[in-house]
């Protein structure tokens, strides 16, 4: 399959988030892509008021990605806000057919309360692990932070997921760079999946902010590790291609996943929900 890394920057307003993200699809079609990869927080940056912004998935933003895909006939991952039910709200990547069905969606489980930040106080946690069928591949989702517990990472390729996406806004800071390169080539090697990877770039046009935003890097990683691509921290689309047959070639010479022992450390939780 062919999947566009759409590294975008965000906004305070999600009617220009919902610009860009047109425009990238397009792009993204005009390059051959099956599947288009968004940040986290596509819907509007961290800073903003994220309870006045967040929508139900069928408020008018989800409807506009769902606009979005049908026009470009490209499959979409990218992250919203939804309002949760204590009055904070969910940060969620959702899933979305060539036809702007929604697949699935899933709710961010580990919150980033570190190095000073406590996401937590606005943001509620998901529940369970989500992996989806997207242009007939089966795709684990995950979000910024999610990368750092290799716990996920493997119920969704237990769960069948031959590609993990990793929607983010991954902050600037000491050695936080090498960290996400070391984390998403390591959650590739370990579960012999492919990642596609897409994070924020700071937005020239908004003012600065103490909030995430983002370094970039987005990445696409082969099953063995390989980076197949790498956007760098410039806002762009590229579209790669990513054998999906080199998942079970890596796995029948490297079966880890195979000779885990789960009748030492038991099985691989929690269970995925698959859509």
């Amino acid at each position: 399959m062919r999947i566009a890394l759409c590294q975008i920057p965000v906004s305070p307003e999600p009617s220009v988030n919902l610009s860009r993200v047109r425009s990238a699809l397009a792009e993204a079609a005009r390059g051959g892509a099956s599947l288009a990869v968004f940040p986290e927080a596509a819907m509007v940056r961290f800073g903003s008021d994220l309870r006045a912004a967040a929508e139900p998935l069928d408020g008018p933003f989800c409807a506009g990605l769902a606009a979005a895909c049908a026009s470009a006939g490209v499959s979409l991952v990218a992250g919203v806000f939804e309002p949760a039910p204590d009055g904070r709200v969910y940060n969620t990547a959702v899933a979305l057919s060539p036809s702007g069905a929604l697949v699935a969606s899933y709710r961010k489980l580990h919150l980033f309360d570190a190095l000073g930040q406590r996401e937590s106080d606005l943001v509620a946690p998901g529940s369970c692990p989500v992996v989806a069928d997207l242009a007939g591949v089966r795709v684990g989702l995950q979000i910024c932070y999610d990368i750092r517990f290799p716990e996920l990472s493997r119920a969704l390729a237990v769960g069948g997921a031959s590609l993990l996406t990793v929607s983010a806004a991954w902050q600037a800071g000491l050695f936080k760079e090498e960290h996400w390169v070391t984390l998403l080539r390591a959650r590739a090697i370990e579960n012999t999946v492919w990642i596609a990877a897409a994070g924020q770039v700071p937005d020239p046009d908004s003012p600065p902010t103490r909030a995430p935003t983002g370094i970039g890097r987005s990445m696409l990683i082969d099953p063995l590790g390989v980076v197949r691509a790498d956007l760098g921290p410039s806002p762009g689309v590229l579209v790669a291609e990513a054998d999906m047959a080199l998942v079970e070639s890596v796995r029948a010479g490297l079966p880890s996943l195979a000779n885990r022992r789960d009748d030492v450390f038991g099985p691989s939780l929690p269970t995925a929900r698959v859509s």
